[in-house]
C-alpha cells in the first residue's frame, strides 16, 4: 500500500475510534440526566445539522490551502467536544458537545478528497472502501466496546479524556507523518460560507445531482436504524453497556472485513452497476430483519442482519463516492466531497428525527420504515443506470 494512504487511514481510524467510543454509552447517559429517547435522538440529529453546515466550508477550504490544515483543525475541535462530553452533566452540554463534534468533523470530505488526488479513477471504489470503509468498520470493531468498558468501569470523564488522548496522538501523527496531497492549492478560489444555498445549488449540476440523492435517501434509511438500534438492545433484549459495546464491535468487524477485503473483489464479481442494486437489496433485508432476532441464540442469529448491512454498504456506499469522484474535475474534488458529505449529513438529520417518533410508537418501526425507504433508493438507482452512469475507464493490464 502507498505509505501516505496507510498514514491516512491510521488518521482517520484513531479519529474515528475517538467518535465511536461514546455510540454505546448514550441510552444510559440519557437515564442519567432523565432524557428521553426522543431527545438523544436529537442530539445526534444536532451533530449531523453541524456536519451538514460544515462540511462545504471545510471541502472548499482544503481546495484552497490544502487537507492537511483541514484535518489538523478538525482534529483539535473534536478533542475539545470530548472536554465537553468529560463533564456532562446535563442533557444541555451533551448538545454543546454533539454541536462541536459536528462542527470538528471535516475530516471524512478531506480525506476523500485525500484518496482521490493520489489515486487514478479506476481504483477509486477499491480504496475508498479500504481507506474510509475500512476505518469506519474497525473503528465500529474497537471503539464502542472499549467506551462501554470504560464507562461501566470508570466513568463518562475517563472515557471522555481518553477520547482526548486520541485525538492528540491522532494530531502528531498528521503533523510528523502525513503529507500535503493537494499538488496545487487554488488561493484564488472561493471559500464556501454559503453550505445551505450551495448545497441545494449543486442539486442543479446534472453531474452530481442523481449521486447526491441516492445517497441521501439511503443514509437516512441507514441512520434511523443507527441511532435506534442501541436502545432495541437495551429494552427488548436486555443488553447492558458492555453487551452492547460487543455488539457494535460485531457490527464494526462485519463492516472492516466488506470494507476493506471485499470491495475489490466485488468490483471483479459483479461491476460497479449490479454493487449498486445488490447494496440497495442487502441493506433494505438487513433493516427488516433487525426487530425479528429472537431472544434465543440472540448473537448468533443477529450475525444475519449485520452482514446483511455490512456487506450492502460495501458494495453500495464505494460505488457512490467513486461516480462522484470521476465525474469531479480535481480543483473541485475537495468541493465536491464536501456537498456529498452535506447531503448525508440532511439525511442523518432527517434519519434521527423521523427514528424517535417511531420508536416511541413500536421499537421496530424505524428499522421496517428503513427498509421501505431502501425501495426507494433502489429505483433511483435504476433511473440513475439507465439515464446517467458512466463507466470507470477500464484498468491498466500493469497495475496491482
Amino acid at each position: 500500500m502507498d505509505r501516505r494512504l496507510a498514514i491516512l487511514w491510521l488518521t482517520i481510524f484513531v479519529d474515528l475510534i475517538g467518535f465511536t467510543l461514546f455510540i454505546p454509552v448514550v441510552p444510559y447517559f440519557a437515564k442519567q440526566v432523565d432524557a428521553s429517547e426522543t431527545m438523544v435522538m436529537l442530539s445526534a440529529a444536532v451533530f449531523s445539522l453541524m456536519v451538514f453546515l460544515c462540511s462545504p466550508i471545510w471541502g472548499s477550504m482544503s481546495d484552497r490551502i490544502g487537507r492537511r490544515p483541514i484535518i489538523m483543525g478538525s482534529v483539535i475541535i473534536s478533542a475539545i467536544s470530548y472536554i465537553v462530553f468529560a463533564h456532562a452533566g446535563s442533557l444541555v452540554l451533551l448538545f454543546v458537545s454533539r454541536i462541536l463534534t459536528g462542527i470538528g468533523s471535516g475530516n471524512i470530505a478531506a480525506a476523500q478528497a485525500y484518496v482521490s488526488d493520489i489515486t487514478p479513477p479506476q481504483d477509486r471504489a477499491k480504496r475508498m472502501g479500504l481507506i474510509v470503509g475500512a476505518s469506519f468498520g474497525l473503528a465500529f470493531a474497537f471503539g464502542p466496546a472499549i467506551g462501554g468498558f470504560i464507562y461501566s468501569h470508570f466513568g463518562l470523564t475517563t472515557l471522555g479524556y481518553f477520547a482526548v488522548g486520541l485525538c492528540l496522538l491522532n494530531l502528531l501523527g498528521v503533523i510528523f507523518v502525513l503529507p500535503e496531497s493537494l499538488k496545487e492549492k487554488d488561493a484564488t478560489r472561493p471559500i464556501n460560507f454559503r453550505p445551505i444555498a450551495s448545497t441545494f445549488a449543486s442539486l442543479k449540476d446534472e453531474r452530481f445531482r442523481d449521486i447526491f440523492i441516492i445517497g441521501f435517501v439511503y443514509i437516512t434509511a441507514f441512520s434511523m436504524m443507527n441511532v435506534s438500534i442501541a436502545f432495541l438492545w437495551e429494552q427488548k433484549y436486555g443488553l447492558d453497556v458492555d453487551h452492547v459495546g460487543l455488539m457494535f464491535s460485531l457490527v464494526g468487524i462485519a463492516s472492516a472485513i466488506a470494507q476493506g477485503a471485499l470491495v475489490g473483489v466485488f468490483q471483479r464479481w459483479f461491476g460497479e452497476k449490479r454493487m449498486m442494486i445488490y447494496g440497495c437489496v442487502m441493506i433494505g433485508i438487513g433493516l427488516v430483519l433487525i426487530p425479528f432476532v429472537p431472544h434465543k441464540w440472540f448473537v448468533f442469529f443477529s450475525m444475519i442482519p449485520i452482514v446483511l448491512l455490512a456487506v450492502g454498504n460495501a458494495c453500495l456506499n464505494p460505488s457512490l463516492v467513486s461516480i462522484l469522484s470521476r465525474k469531479s474535475k480535481p480543483h473541485e474534488q475537495g468541493e465536491v466531497m464536501g456537498q456529498n458529505q452535506g447531503f448525508s449529513s440532511l439525511a442523518r438529520i432527517a434519519g434521527p428525527a423521523m427514528a424517535g417518533p417511531l420508536y416511541m410508537a413500536g421499537s421496530g418501526l424505524p428499522f421496517w420504515v428503513g427498509g421501505a425507504i431502501m425501495l426507494g433508493t433502489l429505483a433511483l438507482v435504476f433511473h440513475f443506470l439507465r439515464t446517467s452512469y458512466t463507466p470507470a475507464p477500464p484498468v491498466p493490464l500493469q497495475a496491482d
